[in-house]
């Protein structure tokens, strides 16, 4: 028998947890049913407890795309909790591939497509590629640029780019369903890094994380100085509580934020009590990111230039210190919670 030349592609889930998200909710939707991929798809939103007008934005999403190839439906999540939203989006979906995007992020065009095929040529359990920021108005721009330059994130590939290869961990993902069912989907104790942990988890297991430059998700940056800060206190918690989870994943990119807090305190305390030569470690930081934002500024307006320092001081600085300010009795419940990975009886 010959074999038929039109390959039937894999039905693909797209689950997406959402809180306070009127602002980008419609346009992330819209670029999924924009996608030009020819499987069947569907997408399910995980409502967490919105104060602005999420949940009717949704409402509407559902009512015009009810007689459509893709439709769009919700799932209630009380917690407004990230990995509760995921697991509970999961459940409520049924294809074999699940592409995983949130409630302010934009899928570049052919994304779902590449990412089935790259699940297809790598084997991987899970494909991933970069957080490509993009701002809105000046303040973002500034952001998106600290965000995407080595000066403001270091080396990590799905903010700045690399080559294609395994990597431990990548921005949201597209799985085989296989996978997530098995592992039990996400880690509730973990409201943030419950990416990586997942991800250890399946690696754990003998399974394949894959990055790749050729997936790219448009990201909106956080819209105040305010907003910005609680992000990366948060992002620098949640890392020590990885370290202390998984000792041996932590490197000198992830304790430069914290080390930068600590010379600075230090350099100004010596300054104001000691000498004023204590000033010389404040001032050479601050030169430092000035510096810096001149190469990540590049192109930009000149407004959006010049609040560059101020975004990557509040990144640094707020990382810095939620990595020192993470309470060890937090890491000790996450890591009571560990779940062993779950090998394949195959």
């Amino acid at each position: 028998m010959n074999a038929t030349p039109d390959v039937q592609l894999p039905a693909v889930s797209v689950i997406m947890p959402v809180l306070n998200e009127e602002r980008h909710l419609r346009a992330a939707v819209q670029a999924i049913l924009e996608q030009e991929y020819e499987g069947e798809m569907e997408v399910v939103v995980a409502l967490g407890p919105s104060t602005d007008r999420t949940d009717e934005i949704a409402a509407e999403l559902v009512a015009e795309t009810a007689g459509n190839r893709a439709k769009v439906q919700t799932v209630p999540n009380p917690t407004g909790r990230t990995p509760a939203a995921l697991n509970a989006a999961i459940k409520a979906s049924s294809h074999p591939i699940v592409v995983r995007v949130d409630g302010h992020g934009i899928l570049s065009q052919g994304y779902i497509a590449t990412a089935v095929r790259l699940l297809e040529e790598t084997g991987a359990q899970n494909v991933g590629g970069i957080m490509h920021a993009e701002g809105e108005n000046d303040w973002e721009h500034a952001v998106a640029a600290a965000m995407t330059s080595k000066i403001g994130v270091g080396n990590a590939a799905f903010h700045t780019g690399g080559a294609a290869q395994q990597a431990e961990t990548v921005y949201l993902g597209v799985f085989r369903r296989e996978a997530l069912e098995q592992q039990g989907g996400y880690n509730v104790e973990f409201i943030r890094a419950q990416d990586w942990e997942l991800n250890f988890r399946i690696r754990e297991a003998g399974g394949l994380i894959w990055f790749s430059p050729e997936l790219k998700v448009q990201y909106r940056p956080r819209p105040s100085v305010r907003a910005l800060a609680k992000q990366y206190k948060d992002y620098g918690r949640w890392r020590h509580v990885v370290a202390r989870y998984h000792e041996g994943s932590i490197n000198l990119r992830y304790l430069a934020p914290p080390t930068a807090v600590c010379a600075i305190a230090a350099g100004v305390v010596v300054g104001a009590l000691v000498t004023p030569w204590g000033f010389v470690v404040p001032a050479g930081y601050l030169a430092a990111i000035a510096a810096g934002s001149l190469p990540a500024g590049k192109g930009l307006p000149l407004k959006a230039r010049l609040q560059i320092p101020v975004a990557l001081a509040t990144m640094h600085m707020s990382w810095g210190w939620g990595f020192l300010t993470s309470p060890r009795s937090l890491a000790k419940r996450v890591i009571a919670s560990r779940r062993p990975a779950v090998l394949s009886e195959a």
